[in-house]
């Protein structure tokens, strides 16, 4: 059975395996480098001030990750997040991705955060799909905005609504408040 609970430093070995493949054979992800394990203690550390960051866990094996980060760093935007989700690539199509975006959500919504927003590079059709089977829609394509093994690609960006955007909203709350 699939558990999820709150990513901790112990896993940051973990979790730079299953992206470092994201990295030196995708366009996925924009790194060119792979983040070291204390790269990926100091991201957990970090965005757990802020936001969740969430582990997916079967058996004592971690078989992907997901968090929130801020849109932009304006008091404006305090009510819309970027999500991510990466999945070890041998371990995709059991759920756990859906799973970790649903913890994200719930806890979001719990952060008074409305809107949710999703980068993805142009081509990555898997990713699409899923992000529109959970409610997402494109809203912005930016055409030949990265550059990644000798190619220029776009990004396209999606949205979802956690809630109704009318209005005066409640006040944001940090993830480590909550």
């Amino acid at each position: 059975m699939i558990e999820i609970r709150v990513a901790t430093p112990a896993d940051a070995m973990a979790l730079a395996a299953i992206y470092k493949p994201y990295v030196e054979e995708t366009t996925i992800t924009f790194d060119y480098d792979v983040p070291s394990a204390a790269d990926f203690v100091w991201r957990i550390d970090e965005i757990l001030q802020t936001y969740p960051y969430y582990v997916a866990e079967e058996k004592g094996v971690i078989l992907g990750y997901a968090y929130a980060h801020a849109y932009k760093e304006r008091a404006a935007y305090d009510w819309a997040v970027e999500v991510s989700v990466y999945v070890d690539r041998e371990k995709r199509g059991n759920g756990a991705g859906k799973r970790l975006y649903q913890a994200l959500e719930e806890t979001l919504d719990k952060q008074n955060v409305a809107i949710l927003t999703a980068c993805i590079t142009g081509g990555n059709q898997g990713s699409i799909d899923f992000h529109e089977r959970l409610g997402y829609q494109e809203v912005a394509k930016f055409p030949k905005i990265g550059y990644k093994f000798d190619q220029w690609l776009d990004v396209i960006w999606l949205q979802k609504f956690l809630t109704e955007v009318e209005g005066k909203r409640p006040p944001f709350i940090p993830f480590s408040s909550l």
